[in-house]
């Protein structure tokens, strides 16, 4: 099994920036990709970025050149660094890991295996 701890969620206002971290442990020689959605109030959960164990990064139109996902290897942690944030990002935000290398499911929330607890960012205007 896997297990997944994120932290650095916060309330921060518009325009300001937040880090979050996600460190896995458990059986993590089994994840090839690190990645995060989020959920906010009444909408479905979405991808937001992704770190693939070839080094590939992708994120989420709606966050690029605002948000950067980054991996530490040798510690099993990713990390969001989200800056310019707006109201319209607060969310619950859920690290998650797999399994699968299909590359075409990347930023499919079916596709990841283990997630974390959530951490909640709140954004004021």
């Amino acid at each position: 099994q896997v297990q997944l701890a994120e932290s650095g969620g916060g309330l921060v206002q518009a325009g300001g920036s937040l880090r979050l971290s996600c460190a896995a442990s458990g059986r993590t020689g089994r994840i090839y990709d690190m990645g995060w959605f989020r959920q906010a109030p009444g909408k479905e959960r979405e991808f937001v970025a992704v770190f693939a164990r070839n080094g590939d990064t992708y994120l989420a139109d709606s966050v690029k050149g605002r948000f950067t996902i980054s991996r530490d290897a040798p510690k099993n942690t990713v990390y969001l660094q989200m800056n310019n944030l707006k109201p319209e990002d607060a969310a619950v935000y859920y690290c998650a890991a797999r399994t699968s290398t299909d590359y075409s499911s990347l930023n499919s929330r079916g596709s990841y295996d283990y997630w974390g607890q959530g951490t909640q960012v709140t954004v004021s205007s």
